[in-house]
Order: C-alpha cells, then structure tokens, then sequence
C-alpha cells in the first residue's frame, strides 16, 4: 500500500518549496531513493502541469566511476549534466543511501577532480527553484540512535511542518542580520569576531533544503579572526571528522586540527578559496535536537550555527569562491557547552536561546 506520507512529502517539494508551474521542466534526481517515492515526485509535478525528468543514480555505481574516472570523463559528465541542468526550470534532489561512507575510499585526488568538473553543474542549479532532501533509511535511524519506525516519523514530521510559518518567524532576524555590522561568538573553544556588514542574508524555511531552518549570511571574507572548535561531528567527502578546531587571520583559516588532520588539511588545501568562509548561518529548526551525522539536517538544529569554509552562495556573496563548501556545526545549548552569539555589541542568543523580544518566535516552543 502506498504511504500517504510521501503523497504528502512530494506535494510539499513540488508545490511549496520549488513552486512546479505549468510548462515547467522538472528534473528529479534520485539517490538510492525506493520507485515509490519518485512516483509520486513524478506524479505531483505532473498534476502541477510541470513535465517531470528523471535520473535514477547509484552510490556504489558512483564509486566505482570516481575510482577509475579520468578529467576527460568528469569533464564530458559535467558538460552533458549542465546541458540538461540548462533545459530545466526546477530540480527536486532526493538522496537516499545505505552508506554514508560510501566514498570513503575514494582517493582524495579523485574526490577533488571530480568536484572541479562538478561544480559548474552546481552553480546552473543554483539558478533554477530547487530543493535537495535526503530520504529516511534504516541507516540514518542508526546514526540517529533510534528505530526505523520512529525516524521515519520524525523525518515526515519535520519534512511537513509549517515551514511558512517558520519564514514568518524569521523575519526580524533576517532584517537584524543586515544591520549588524560587528559579529561575535563565545563558547567552549571558541572565540571568533568577524563582520557581516552590507552582505545579504538569506531566510530558508523549506523552498531549497528540507528539512529546513536557518537563516544564512557570510562573513566579509577578510574580517574573520579567532578560534571556533565545533561540537558536532562533520561528515564530509564520505568521511567523518570529529572535534574540528579552525584559527582564522584576516580572514584565512591558519591552523586546523581534527581526528584526521591530514585529511581536514588537504581538503583546506583544495584551492585559496577552501581557507576562507563562505557562509554563516543561524540553525532553528525545532524538530532537530541532536546530530545524526547528515548535514541537511544537523546544519538546522535548534540552537546552532554554522560557519562554511569555501565557496559562498550568490545570494548573500563575500565574493569568495571555491570547489569546496563544507558546513561546519557547532551547537550552543547548555547539555552541548552553551554559548553565545553578539550583534554589535548586543546578546542576541545565549545558550541557544533568542533572548532579544524581536525574535523569540524563533525559540523552539514558538515554532512547534
């Protein structure tokens, strides 16, 4: 029988968060994701009058083209993925996956010739209404240390919640961000200054990620300075780096440390743009508490933030670019260390809490 669940999920992706329109081209890339799920991707969009397109890929297929590619091969992939990326009008990305870690062994030469290539693709779609989302698995139960049963639940909950309420909440700190000039954050590890002034930021209440829950800016690329040591685990190019410490100068990452050293280095290493931060962003999403190792849904968790080192999103731009763009999260409640977040001077979130009037819709019991 068919779970109404993803009848619901696909009526969301497709006629909330990418807004299918009739005579819209819908590309549907699906990873590792079951028939039923794209179906209905497929059926809503053509009940939205949209012309739905479907590719059907495979991690350890993925792996083994990673393994043996060559930049002739990546190079003709990417050119025929940003031909058909042109032609679309609205991408759904659902990815599914047994194995996080499935690219583990992918040497990091590899990794980093493919993600040249692919890169451009990424900026085509960053043009168009889209939406990524990963697809609940008994693997993403374990690594959120519950059963199947009860992930699948928490996932459909917070997949559909009321994201327009949520953009409504995130109003005013949207509107505060692009006052401040002056950032500051305080907390186990970390003490970090850097300026926000006259760059955009972004509210994301489910019309490109979901789950959803930040609001997002970048730092003036030259202005970051300090210490930030994340608490939250950091999965990344199929590996999971753990206890991340990151030294800025004038903006430049000086000094990183993590369970894999060697491995965080030469990701940083990548090109010039992989040392400086791209992206800071506010995570409020009430529904997530804990990190389970997924970054859609670890980068929204009540009472975090992250701090992106790579490339920076047209929207809210430092001007600095990269073939990397990795969020980093760091989580200020008090069971995680506390914390504090200051606006020019100003306490605006202490131990994962909005403490200003203006934004206390944002707290968790606001928004549930």
């Amino acid at each position: 029988m068919l779970d109404s669940r993803l009848t619901r999920l696909a009526n969301v992706l497709v006629n909330y968060s990418t807004r299918v329109q009739p005579e819209d081209r819908v590309l549907i890339e699906a990873i590792e994701v079951d028939m039923s799920m794209v179906k209905e991707l497929v059926k809503a969009a053509q009940q939205a009058g949209g012309h739905p397109f479907v590719n059907l890929r495979d991690r350890t297929v993925q792996r083994q083209l990673l393994l043996g590619g060559t930049a002739e091969q990546f190079r003709a992939e990417a050119e025929i993925d940003r031909y058909q990326m042109e032609k679309m009008d609205a991408v759904i990305i659902i990815e599914g996956g047994h194995n996080i870690n499935e690219l583990a062994d992918v040497p990091e030469e590899q990794m980093k010739l493919a993600a040249t290539f692919a890169s451009q693709v990424r900026q085509v779609r960053l043009h168009k209404k889209w939406v990524y989302l990963r697809y609940p698995h008994p693997a993403m139960a374990q690594l959120a240390n519950t059963s199947t049963e009860a992930f699948e639940q928490f996932y459909f909950d917070v997949c559909t919640m009321d994201y327009a309420r949520m953009a409504k909440a995130m109003q005013p700190l949207k509107e505060l961000m692009e006052q401040t000039d002056r950032v500051k954050i305080i907390g186990p590890g970390t003490e970090l200054a850097f300026s926000i002034k006259g760059i955009p930021a972004v509210l994301c209440a489910g019309d490109k990620n979901v789950p959803d829950g930040e609001v997002f800016t970048a730092p003036v690329r030259d202005s970051v300075n300090g210490v930030i040591t994340f608490n939250a685990p950091s999965p990344y190019q199929g590996f999971t780096f753990e206890h991340v410490r990151l030294e800025f100068a004038q903006g430049k990452i000086v000094q990183a440390t993590a369970n894999d050293t060697k491995r965080l280095t030469d990701i940083l290493n990548t090109d010039e743009g992989a040392r400086y931060i791209g992206e800071f962003a506010l995570g409020v999403n009430p529904y997530i508490r804990e990190p389970m190792r997924d970054i859609l849904f670890d980068e929204k968790i009540d009472g975090s933030f992250h701090f992106t080192p790579g490339q920076c999103y047209d929207a809210a731009s430092n001007g600095n670019n990269s073939t990397i763009h990795w969020d980093m999260v760091s989580i200020q409640r008090p069971e995680y260390g506390g914390g504090e977040i200051w606006f020019d001077d100003r306490l605006i979130r202490k131990d994962g809490r909005f403490v200003l009037a203006e934004l206390e819709a944002l707290n968790p019991e606001a928004l549930k």
